[in-house]
């Protein structure tokens, strides 16, 4: 592999993780009053039609963010929906 894929690959997996503050944030205050669940559900929607597009990709940092980020983001859709008041 090239740097090039490298530093994609590093990216691809970092990009999501940025998602921990949000689920920890939401979870330290109880709340999830300001962020819109349209929004997550639009977000979470989107990357579940494009699950199967990253799964069978030969391209590893697709392959690679599609897997971390579903799996990220199905947390702050889990943290939205259980501190919705």
């Amino acid at each position: 592999m090239n740097i090039l894929k490298n530093i994609g690959l590093v990216a691809a997996i970092v990009m999501p993780l940025f998602n921990i503050p949000l689920i920890v944030r939401i979870i330290r205050r109880h709340s999830s009053a300001d962020i819109s669940t349209s929004w997550v559900m639009g977000v979470w929607v989107c990357a579940l039609l494009m699950a199967p597009s990253g799964f069978t990709s030969k391209d590893l940092v697709w392959r690679c963010y599609n897997i971390v980020n579903l799996v990220l983001f199905s947390g702050v859709v889990i943290a939205v929906w259980r501190y919705r008041k």
